[in-house]
């Protein structure tokens, strides 16, 4: 079972009024805009280059996979902590495991798998050395 304690990098997030359903519980699929978010500020984090910079050379992330899990729900006005770290770094793809907490409290986990690919061909290549780096610096628990 995932923890708080297996992430070192956090994202806060307040949960607004329009992601909010009926139910008055946050709408399943704002989940993955929640894991979107968080990811940017991951990787903003890491100091890698921006997707606007990784087109410019010619290489981007893109989603292969994403998978959700609901263990309980966000309410309207929640303050929540999305955790995020590099669960396995393969040749050309990563694996991102994400949860988000309220306090200590796992409400949703999840993956989402990237695949570092030449943009134009839209064919896999080698994840620099550096940027493997910088992920697993970021992905390690203090």
């Amino acid at each position: 079972m995932t923890t708080r304690q297996d992430f070192h990098f956090f994202h806060r997030l307040r949960v607004r009024w329009a992601e909010v359903d009926l139910q008055r519980v946050v709408f399943n699929g704002n989940y993955l805009l929640y894991f979107d978010v968080a990811f940017t500020e991951f990787w903003r984090a890491t100091g890698l280059p921006d997707p606007i910079a990784q087109q410019a050379e010619g290489n981007e992330l893109f989603v292969r996979k994403a998978s959700i899990e609901y263990h309980g729900s966000a309410t309207f006005d929640d303050e929540l902590d999305i955790g995020v770290r590099c669960a396995k770094l393969g040749r050309s793809s990563m694996t991102i495991d994400i949860a988000i907490f309220r306090n200590d409290t796992m409400l949703i986990s999840g993956e989402v798998v990237y695949v570092y690919a030449n943009a134009s061909e839209k064919k896999s290549e080698t994840i620099p050395e550096a940027w493997r780096v910088a992920i697993e610096r970021l992905s390690t628990p203090a």
